[in-house]
């Protein structure tokens, strides 16, 4: 079985960058064909996918986000991260992380974590 829990600060100022971590537990986040993705759920605009990275490394975003957006992973501690730069109270949201078996594809969530940009 695999476990996804999201960690980082609740509360960011604007124009900082958010930085979130995703802990794995089960599967190594490089096993074949597992694709791990953030995801956000804002009032207004409900659930957006952000991006991803794949077991190989690869990175994939959503162009919405792609100009601020970085996802990274930690294979020593089965984790990947994901930094959005420039935020502003818009970015509020709950950031999910996710584990899918293709791009795309989200089987598997995290428990989700609460980001509110306000000075």
């Amino acid at each position: 079985q695999v476990q996804l829990q999201e960690s980082g600060p609740g509360l960011v100022k604007p124009s900082q960058t958010l930085s979130l971590t995703c802990t794995v537990t089960g599967p190594s986040i490089t096993t074949d064909y597992f694709y791990w993705s953030w995801i956000r759920q804002t009032p207004g605009k409900g659930l957006e996918w952000m991006g991803a990275i794949a077991y190989s490394g690869n990175t994939d975003y959503n162009p919405t986000f792609e100009s601020r957006t970085s996802i990274s992973r930690d294979t020593s501690k089965n984790q990947f991260t994901l930094q959005l730069s420039s935020v502003t109270p818009e970015d509020s949201a709950v950031y999910y992380c996710n584990r899918g078996s293709g791009w795309y594809m989200f089987d598997y969530w995290g428990q989700g974590t609460l980001v509110t940009v306000s000075s």
